[in-house]
């Protein structure tokens, strides 16, 4: 039994300030996931075993900017609590490459006073993270509106067929009701008029009937 079809709506989807936070959410993970990667492998020899947390964090960031861009709700607030936690890291960890941007200290693929300004800029970066994460929540994007009909295609067609049966059978009674109506008319009349004159001795006979008694 073949259904009509029932679509699924998001109304909260269409509107265009959802577009533009799903957007700058979704960019805004990119954004994280890339100064992670150049950071990592810029200053892999620093890190002093800190390269599996720092990979993790990557690929979590690039997985999430999926699922926003499917319209997946759920791992904003994931997100965001992610960005808190990584800004955290990211204000701790900032001096400490500019403090290796000396003498005396073995230089990592990259310099270090350049793996310290992009951990610098990783911190504004989760703040914004953050904001529209939690503004992206509370538009509501999961909200389902069932758009379609609901009767399968073999409902719709004895749906019309009784339709159809229900026409005919209206016309052909707009056809013959008019000559029995008035014919069960003229028989109702007659009837009245003869109860009329049974009820009322002093009255005109009906037509063909005896005259009354004279006093």
């Amino acid at each position: 039994m073949e259904a009509s079809a029932v679509q699924i709506h998001h109304p909260n989807r269409d509107k265009p300030e959802s577009k533009a936070t799903k957007a700058a959410i979704t960019l805004l993970l990119l954004t994280s996931a890339g100064l992670t990667a150049v950071i990592t492998f810029g200053g892999w020899s620093a890190l002093q075993g800190a390269q599996g947390a720092a990979i993790a964090y990557l690929l979590i960031y690039a997985l999430m900017a999926y699922y926003v861009a499917r319209w997946n709700r759920g791992v904003l607030p994931v997100a965001a609590a992610l960005a808190v936690l990584f800004m955290v890291i990211a204000v701790v960890a900032a001096p400490g490459w500019f403090e290796r941007d000396k003498e005396g200290f073995d230089d990592p693929a990259l310099e270090p006073g350049i793996l310290g300004l992009l951990t610098l800029i990783l911190i504004p970066v989760q703040l914004l993270l953050i904001a529209f994460a939690l503004r992206g929540f509370n538009q509501e994007w999961n909200v389902e509106v069932e758009v379609g009909g609901g009767e399968t295609a073999e409902e719709r067609e004895a749906r019309e067929a009784r339709e159809e049966r229900a026409r005919r059978a209206r016309e052909q009674r707009e056809q013959t009701a008019m000559p029995w109506e008035l014919q069960q008319q003229k028989e109702q009349e007659l009837r009245d008029e003869q109860q009329r004159h049974q009820g009322d001795p002093g009255g005109q006979p009906p037509p063909g009937g005896a005259p009354p008694p004279q006093s």
